[in-house]
């Protein structure tokens, strides 16, 4: 098999890989927004509730929760999970990946001054306008390069979706590399993935510069 042709066939994983990126991302950063709300709660439950989620999706192998969110409706409550198999890898890695942005948006929260709200309440800003005009537009500041990380992460973690036999990238360059006893295969998934998170780096750095607004 030729080096175009091996790239001809590995196209369409690469369509997949990209679009449970980009669907991992549309869903865990909204939901991170969420449970880093639920983690600063005044409420005791709530807030160990959010607590125990973020540890089991920190404290688990991600390919674990992946297996669970795919084989766990069938064992448990024996619902057919015949064209389940992207849903499930969605949903896996956007729940894994919330607890990690939850945090980070928590931590860059409560970064910010107290002063600030307090000056916010004398100008007259209700609490929402206080989060959404001033305390927000920081924060997205502060958490830029913590949030680039996972998501660079998040594009070398697309490979585990080999874990549920979904023709993504990795395993057709698995399965190419098998049949055809040939290196190459990886070699070209390597590239991919390098240049995928080369394309990430530099638009999350472009996206830092444009908020350096005091250089």
């Amino acid at each position: 098999m030729s080096f175009f042709t091996m790239l001809e066939t590995m196209s369409s994983g690469m369509l997949k890989t990209c679009a449970i990126f980009f669907l991992t991302l549309l869903f865990s950063l909204p939901l991170g927004f969420l449970v880093s709300f639920g983690r600063m709660s005044k409420n005791p439950i709530l807030r160990n509730i959010v607590k125990v989620y973020i540890s089991i999706m920190r404290g688990t192998p991600l390919m674990l929760q992946l297996l669970v969110w795919y084989f766990g409706p069938f064992y448990l409550f024996q619902i057919p999970i015949r064209g389940y198999r992207f849903t499930a890898i969605i949903l896996g890695f956007a729940f894994n990946y919330a607890a990690y942005f939850g945090e980070i948006f928590r931590a860059g929260i409560e970064s910010m001054p107290q002063g600030q709200y307090e000056a916010a309440k004398v100008l007259g800003y209700t609490k929402v306008q206080t989060f959404f005009r001033i305390i927000l537009p920081q924060v997205v500041k502060r958490i830029l390069p913590a949030v680039t990380n996972e998501v660079i992460t998040l594009v070398k973690d697309t490979s585990l979706a080999f874990s549920l036999a979904y023709q993504e990238v990795f395993s057709i360059a698995k399965q190419i590399s098998s049949s055809q006893t040939s290196f190459m295969p990886f070699l070209i998934a390597g590239v991919f993935y390098y240049i995928m998170n080369y394309a990430v780096a530099f638009a999350m750095e472009r996206m830092e510069k444009s908020m350096s607004y005091y250089r």
